[in-house]
C-alpha cells in the first residue's frame, strides 16, 4: 500500500561510492558561497588536502576540515551542524582553538540525539544524502584502505532540495522538539535555545 502524502518523481542523481564522498561533496564545501547545512549523526576530525599553492599542500599534508569551515565563517558563508553525538575530543579540541572566530550567526552546532540522518546542503543547489556521517573515514582523505564502505546520492533537484533542507530546519529550529518522547531524556533541547548574537 502506497503511503499517503508520499510523492514520486523523477529526479537526476549521482550515485557516490566510498571515496567518491570526498572528491564529490567534501571538496565542494570549499566553494560554497552562502550556506553549508550538515546533519550527521557523529562529528569526528575529518582531514583534507591542503589547498592547493601552499607549503602543506606541496608537503602532502593534510589540515582538519575545520579550516574550510572557519574560511567559509570568515567569508560570511553560514555554515549549520546538526549532530546526534558529542564531537569526537580531537575536533573538540579544534573547534575550541577557533572559538573567536567560529562565531554566530556564521558558524553554529546543534545537537539532537535522535539525529541520524546524514546530508549536506551547500547553497541550495547542491545536495547529498547517504550514510557517510561528518568523520574522517566517511568523508575525509583516508586511503581506500582505511576508509568506511559509503554510499550515497548527489543531486541538484530543487524539490529534493526543498524537502530535505525543510526537514533539517525543522529540527534545527527545535519545531520537533514539543512532540518528542524523548525529550525528558535530552540533555539540551533545541527549542530551549536563545538566539545568539555574533561578537564580530
Amino acid at each position: 500500500m502506497r503511503q499517503v502524502g508520499v510523492e514520486t518523481r523523477r529526479a537526476s542523481l549521482s550515485l557516490l561510492i566510498d571515496r567518491d564522498h570526498y572528491e564529490r561533496v567534501t571538496l565542494a564545501i570549499a566553494g560554497a558561497r552562502t550556506s553549508v547545512w550538515i546533519a550527521t549523526a557523529n562529528v569526528k576530525q575529518l582531514l583534507v588536502e591542503a589547498p592547493i599553492g601552499t607549503r602543506d599542500r606541496a608537503r602532502g599534508r593534510y589540515v582538519p576540515i575545520l579550516d574550510t569551515l572557519q574560511s567559509l565563517a570568515d567569508r560570511r558563508v553560514t555554515v549549520r551542524l546538526l549532530h546526534a553525538a558529542p564531537p569526537s575530543r580531537p575536533f573538540r579540541e579544534e573547534l575550541a582553538a577557533r572559538a573567536a572566530r567560529l562565531t554566530p550567526p556564521y558558524f553554529e552546532m546543534r545537537a539532537c540525539p535522535r539525529v541520524h540522518l546524514k546530508m549536506i546542503a551547500i547553497d541550495g543547489a547542491l545536495l547529498y544524502l547517504g550514510s557517510a556521517n561528518f568523520t574522517g573515514a566517511g568523508l575525509g582523505a583516508k586511503g581506500d584502505g582505511r576508509r568506511n564502505f559509503e554510499m550515497g546520492v548527489l543531486t541538484d533537484d530543487e524539490w529534493l532540495l526543498d524537502q530535505a533542507q525543510a526537514r533539517f530546519d525543522r529540527i534545527w529550529r527545535g519545531t520537533e522538539c514539543a512532540g518528542c518522547r524523548l525529550r525528558a531524556e535530552c540533555p539540551a533541547p533545541i527549542d530551549l535555545i536563545r538566539p545568539r548574537t555574533s561578537r564580530r
